[in-house]
């Protein structure tokens, strides 16, 4: 669990990791001695941005395989910039972003036989959920149970994300979850 001045740092720096770019046309430049040695650990991050309420962009990583920090500037660029289903942000919007951020647990795998299974086993609004199959992959955060209440339609929406069928075996699904902690 980060403290509330940890977070805040982390807010700054997705923050200054958008602006920066729009100012002076440079990414942001971290040096890990800087920063408390807990916010350069490994860490995964995904980085959500809203304008007037509505997603403007969210980009981010499922596996801790950088330091946090890292992860948080490159994610909150990359969601800002290179959200392929938005255009990239402009210097107009930077201020009236809402930027939120969701620090990831290490996922974990998820035993069932069938998949009507899957939805006992999966606490709405607790668990992330990342579905593989045949080399596709999709991740909904823990957040978007909010707007996919029901474990069935939330498992099939995360499946035509993926572009998995409905009609897949279940032996061939692998189904992790994680747990965040979003501010």
């Amino acid at each position: 669990m980060l403290n509330p001045g940890e977070r805040q740092q982390l807010l700054q720096l997705a923050r200054t990791a958008i602006e920066q770019p729009l100012l002076d046309g440079e990414t942001v430049q971290i040096d890990l001695q800087h920063w408390p040695q807990k916010l350069t650990r490994p860490g995964a991050s995904f980085v959500t941005l809203k304008l007037a309420g509505k997603l403007r962009g969210c980009i981010g990583t499922i596996e801790s395989h950088r330091a946090l920090v890292l992860d948080v500037s490159a994610n909150a660029h990359a969601a800002a910039f290179q959200d392929p289903r938005f255009e990239p942000v402009t210097a107009t919007e930077v201020e009236q972003l809402n930027i939120s951020l969701s620090i990831l647990s290490q996922p974990r795998p998820v035993e069932f036989q069938q998949v009507t299974e899957l939805h006992d086993i999966l606490r709405p609004r607790v668990d992330g959920v990342i579905l593989e199959a045949h080399g596709r992959r999709a991740v909904f955060l823990p957040q978007v149970w909010e707007m996919l209440p029901d474990p069935v339609e939330f498992l099939l929406q995360l499946r035509r994300k993926a572009g998995i069928p409905t009609d897949i075996d279940p032996e061939t699904l692998n189904v992790s979850r994680f747990q965040v902690e979003a501010f």
